[in-house]
């Protein structure tokens, strides 16, 4: 009796890893054929779970068994699609019907702690909250604390070129890489290093998302636990009172660990709180959406008027906006840096706040990524976009972009990730319409005017959640001539083209203007 194609793929990826672990069944094809891209999430609220889910997952269990599969992948010229823990937001994975998902967290092992340099090595599938613990039991931290670190890998930071939220102190995930292994789109294994011959292809992996290389294992630099944890809080009458404070604060050489400025209504949602929980039955069902949830999905229906309303008002009504800042280190020195930092605040004609808020910061870092949902369920979308420009060009772009995203969607903002030349700024966008075919029109409409927006006002469009699809057609307007360098790498590692399909790189023909 003759077998599928599907199911003879399945058994010749089985022969290629350990304990047989591939599979082509129904579930398992529908849960690996995206992210965490919101426009996505709108499809599957549509009843469109899986547009096109993959042929067949493999789950291969070493570096030698990944080689195995994407050499087996390029001579037959499948689409290899690499998967960390699915928790992109930007549409890095999109698998296609002949595509093959390698999922590489049966790889997920500490290998090597060094103290003496610290320095370690880690498999790239270990999930980041796992690597943290076993650095804690040690001593040690990365100090890379993406607000996903309970559901993202090693391996998607280094592809996703990510940031965690004490970079002010850390660095970005690039600071912390010292070496590379990683399997290329023929089957070959390169291993890179700082310091030797191949360390340029470090830098070339390394937010790469997956189009170069497959990363089966980092080393990296970490340090010692922080031996204390320093706390302040201030609020300014205005916004830009704040941003001037934090790059005075970084200019001076000072180093919080964390300083996150919000704007005057986000501010007012971090000191209330962000979300409440919803109330459920005696049953432990929900309760249908009331009058309340109806009201603020027709708000967001009318975006335009909600935004008129709420930027329009004084920067008082919303008590001003608020400063967190967090230093992990000595404590002499920590304590030290808090005394100068709050003397540039008081400088800027900020008031303290005291500890609270920065503390209350801390103990629901984590939390946001796990918030989308209700606003979904509800029949609306949420949405984030991470930006970055030097200091003299921050607030025109912050003005710049939020006033292109008002026109469709409701949007507040905070300010982090501060360096002594510029920084970051993170929206948060809200929206709803009639049906969910509409509500995927006016996303787009937002992101394409928000995404023209951040070119104009002299930005870059990512600061740490990648590019995936979601901003791929802004490439070409951002980087010009040289994505042609990308390609002609990528034809050096990939030459058959089959490593992440449709992922970082607009397709050629595509212009952006």
């Amino acid at each position: 009796m003759s077998s599928s194609p599907t199911e003879a793929l399945r058994r010749d990826l089985a022969a290629l890893v350990s304990d047989g672990r591939a599979s082509s069944d129904t579930a398992d094809r529908v849960a690996y054929s995206r992210d965490l891209w919101p426009r996505s999430i709108i499809g599957v609220r549509a009843g469109i779970a899986a547009p096109s889910p993959p042929q067949c997952i493999v789950w291969p269990a070493s570096t030698a068994e990944v080689a195995r599969v994407l050499r087996f992948a390029y001579e037959r010229r499948i689409p290899i699609v690499p998967y960390g823990a699915g928790s992109g937001v930007c549409g890095g994975i999109a698998p296609s019907s002949t595509s093959i998902v390698v999922d590489v967290k049966r790889m997920r092992t500490l290998t090597r702690v060094d103290h003496a340099r610290l320095e370690i090595e880690a498999d790239a599938g270990i999930i980041g909250q796992h690597l943290e613990d076993a650095l804690a039991a040690r001593g040690l931290t990365l100090g890379h604390f993406p607000s996903s670190i309970y559901c993202s890998t090693l391996g998607g930071w280094v592809a996703g070129r990510s940031a965690g939220q004490c970079s002010g102190r850390y660095g970005k995930i690039e600071d912390m890489v010292l070496g590379l292994e990683c399997v290329d789109g023929t089957g070959e294994t390169r291993v890179a290093e700082r310091g030797k011959p191949n360390a340029p292809l470090v830098q070339l992996v390394i937010g790469s998302e997956g189009v170069l290389a497959v990363v089966t294992r980092a080393t990296l630099r970490v340090a010692p636990a922080p031996p204390t944890r320093v706390f302040a809080s201030a609020l300014f009458g205005h916004m830009e009172a704040g941003l001037d404070a934090i790059r005075r604060i970084y200019q001076a050489g000072l180093r919080p660990a964390v300083a996150r400025l919000y704007d005057p209504f986000d501010s007012m949602i971090a000191r209330r709180g962000r979300v409440k929980k919803q109330a459920h039955a005696h049953d432990g069902s929900v309760h249908a959406p009331g009058i309340s949830t109806r009201l603020l999905r027709a708000a967001l229906g009318r975006p335009g008027a909600m935004n008129e309303i709420v930027h329009g008002l004084p920067e008082r009504v919303f008590g001003g906006s608020l400063m967190v800042l967090v230093w992990e280190d000595d404590p002499i020195i920590a304590e030290a840096e808090r005394d100068e930092a709050t003397a540039i605040v008081r400088a800027c004609r900020g008031r303290d706040a005291g500890e609270g808020p920065a503390r209350r910061w801390l103990a629901n870092r984590h939390s946001v990524s796990y918030r989308q949902s209700p606003a979904f369920s509800m029949g609306a979308f949420v949405d984030t976009m991470e930006v970055a420009s030097p200091w003299s060009r921050l607030v025109p772009m912050f003005e710049t972009v939020r006033a292109a995203f008002a026109k469709h969607v409701f949007v507040m903002a905070h300010f982090s990730h501060a360096y002594p030349d510029g920084a970051s700024i993170y929206f948060t966008i809200a929206g709803a319409a009639g049906d969910d075919d509409a509500a995927t029109r006016r996303y787009d409409a937002a992101w394409r005017d928000a995404m023209v927006a951040v070119h104009a006002a002299g930005g870059t469009l990512s600061h740490h959640h990648g590019v995936g699809r979601s901003k791929a057609p802004a490439m070409t307007r951002e980087h010009g001539a040289a994505l042609g360098v990308v390609r002609a790498l990528k034809g050096v590692l990939d030459p058959r083209g089959i490593l992440s399909p449709g992922a970082l790189l607009p397709p050629e023909e595509a212009l952006d203007g």
